[in-house]
């Protein structure tokens, strides 16, 4: 099942969302196409599902987004503007598609999907710019808990860097009053990533590349995915000869990167 991009009616209105014991309200944009999109893929690919693995699900559903254009800055919010809870599907990037396959994996409705997608982007289920999971990693270490690290489980050869998130080299900040968030990260070098670590991995697993630069966790993320007999890396891709989402084979793409973290969502 592809999704259909064509042209929408972008539309607005209000969800309510319970926030721990609070009840808040957000804006809410979606259009037309998007809605119908998830309707379809809940009827495709997810509710015929119960019994399969959270994994098959994710590789499943994300294969709808295969072929679906690039683009980035698709979310509403800044530090001078509201944050808007956005579900685009006819652009995404590599942080949308998997917001939007793990929320709706999880979900059995549109309604649903939304109050997942609250829960997997922002922090505290919080609709707002600095409660925004702006780093992977921030999947397995803010609550809700998205996924739990398992790069330690894929490789005896992982390191550990202690990172600074968001504290550029010059002592400023990527996210202007974020903050400074201190995290241990595990990855897997690029030159240790061999078959022995392909058979550790499974489908739906979420992979960052690591990036070496300060106050950052990584540079790109994705999801394994297998068929036709190998492992690949589907994701967002922003290079010019894809500009959408593709399958890259999973082993020539990571060796020359400087690692991987993975996580998984069971």
């Amino acid at each position: 099942m592809k999704i259909n991009t064509g042209a929408v009616l972008v539309i607005s209105l209000f969800l309510t969302a319970c926030a721990g014991s609070e009840t808040a309200k957000y804006p809410t944009l979606i259009d037309n196409v998007t809605s119908e999109n998830i309707q379809r893929i809940l009827q495709s690919d997810v509710i015929p599902s119960t019994g399969e693995s959270h994994g098959e699900v994710i590789s499943r559903v994300s294969s709808a987004f295969l072929g679906t254009p690039y683009q980035a800055d698709t979310l509403i919010g800044g530090a001078d503007t509201p944050e808007v809870l956005v579900a685009n599907f006819n652009h995404v990037d590599c942080f949308t598609l998997i917001d939007y396959v793990e929320a709706l994996t999880r979900s059995r409705d549109q309604k649903s999907f939304l109050n997942n997608l609250v829960k997997i982007r922002y922090a505290g289920g919080h609709v707002d710019y600095l409660s925004r999971r702006h780093f992977f990693t921030d999947w397995f270490a803010t609550v809700p808990r998205n996924a739990r690290d398992v790069t330690p489980e894929i490789s005896p050869d992982f390191l550990v860097a202690n990172k600074q998130l968001n504290r550029k080299a010059d002592g400023g900040e990527y996210i202007a009053g974020l903050g400074v968030h201190p995290r241990k990260i595990n990855y897997v070098p690029g030159k240790a990533i061999n078959e022995h670590l392909l058979n550790r991995l499974k489908p739906g697993d979420y992979v960052g590349v690591f990036s070496p630069l300060s106050g950052l966790d990584v540079s790109h993320v994705g999801i394994v995915v297998r068929h036709d007999g190998k492992v690949w890396f589907r994701n967002a891709s922003s290079l010019a000869a894809n500009r959408k989402v593709v399958d890259s084979p999973f082993i020539e793409y990571m060796q020359s990167k400087p690692g991987i973290v993975v996580l998984r969502s069971d």
